[in-house]
C-alpha cells in the first residue's frame, strides 16, 4: 500500500485519479481547496465503499501546502506518490487580461507544483523512493493559441522544471513523469469557455471580434474531449512503469475506445559530476 497524495480532487483529472489509486488499495490523500467542492468525490467514494482522505489544501498557499503535507506524513509516513494536478485556465489576450488572473494562472500550474515538490521531496530522499507526476498539458508542446499564453506557458514552465528537478532526484531513487493530457473534460475546460477574461465589458475593448471565434474554437474542443477516467489510467501507468518517459503526451479522441499514450522524446541522462 502507497501513500499518494493527489492535488485538484474536486473534479475532473484529479478526482478520477484519487478515486483509480483508492481502488487498488492504496492510501490517498484526495486534496482540495476547498472542501465544499468534495461533494462528487465523496459521494463516487461512498458508493464503491472507498476509503480516502480529502484534506485541505491551496496550491498557491506556502502555508497551507505546509500544514497538509505535515499532517499527511505525521500519521502516514513519507508521501509515496505526489501528483500535481492541480490547476487553472484564465483565457484572455497578452495586452489586456489583468495581470491579477495572470499571476494566478503562473501561482497555481507552476509554483504550486514547486511547492508541493519541497515539501514532499525531503521524505522521499529520506527513503530512498518516490514518484513526482506533474500534470502538464499539450498547450505545453504545441503553438500557443492566441488567448492562451499565460496558461501555455505556466504548463511549458512545468515542463522546464520538471526536466530539471528529473536530473536532480534521480540519485536518489526518485522518478519524476511529465504529463501532457490533450483535450479531456475537466472544471478547467468549462471555465476556459466562460469567455475572454480581457478586462473589458462583454463585445468591447481592442480585442472584441475574438470573443466569438474564441467560444466557437473552445466549444469544438469541448466537443471532442475525451472521459477525465481515461488521463487518470495513465497517471496511474507512469506512478507504476518506471520506463515511462519523462515526457509523455496522453491523446484520447471520444470515439476512441481507450485510452493511449504517445510518449515525446525520452528522459535525459544526468550529466557527469
Amino acid at each position: 500500500m502507497r501513500s499518494v497524495l493527489v492535488t485538484g480532487c474536486g473534479s475532473g483529472i484529479g478526482l478520477e485519479t484519487a478515486l483509480a489509486f483508492a481502488r487498488r488499495g492504496d492510501r490517498v490523500h484526495a486534496c482540495v481547496r476547498d472542501p465544499a467542492t468534495a461533494g462528487e468525490l465523496l459521494r463516487r467514494a461512498r458508493a464503491e465503499h472507498l476509503t480516502l482522505d480529502v484534506p485541505e489544501l491551496d496550491v498557491t498557499d506556502d502555508a497551507s501546502v505546509t500544514a497538509a503535507v505535515t499532517a499527511v506524513q505525521d500519521r502516514h509516513g513519507p508521501v509515496d506518490v505526489l501528483v500535481n494536478n492541480a490547476g487553472v485556465d484564465r483565457t484572455g489576450p497578452a495586452e489586456t487580461m489583468p495581470l491579477e488572473q495572470a499571476r494566478t494562472v503562473l501561482e497555481t500550474n507552476f509554483w504550486g507544483p514547486l511547492r508541493l515538490a519541497r515539501a514532499v521531496l525531503p521524505g522521499m530522499r529520506a527513503r530512498g523512493s518516490g514518484v513526482i507526476v506533474n500534470v502538464s498539458s499539450l498547450a505545453a508542446r504545441t503553438f500557443a493559441v492566441p488567448h492562451g499564453g499565460f496558461y501555455a506557458a505556466s504548463k511549458a514552465a512545468l515542463g522546464a522544471l520538471s526536466e530539471a528537478l528529473y536530473a536532480e532526484v534521480q540519485p536518489f531513487g526518485i522518478r519524476v513523469v511529465c504529463l501532457e493530457p490533450g483535450s479531456f473534460a475537466t472544471a478547467i475546460q468549462r471555465a476556459s469557455r466562460a469567455g475572454a477574461a480581457d478586462g473589458q465589458p462583454p463585445g468591447t475593448g481592442p480585442y472584441a471580434a475574438d470573443h466569438a471565434w474564441l467560444d466557437r474554437f473552445l466549444a469544438r474542443v469541448a466537443e471532442g474531449a475525451a472521459d477525465a477516467a481515461e488521463a487518470a489510467r495513465a497517471v496511474l501507468a507512469a506512478a507504476d512503469d518506471p520506463t515511462t518517459p519523462l515526457h509523455t503526451v496522453v491523446w484520447l479522441s471520444r470515439d476512441a475506445e481507450r485510452s493511449t499514450c504517445r510518449t515525446g522524446e525520452g528522459s535525459p541522462t544526468r550529466p557527469p559530476p
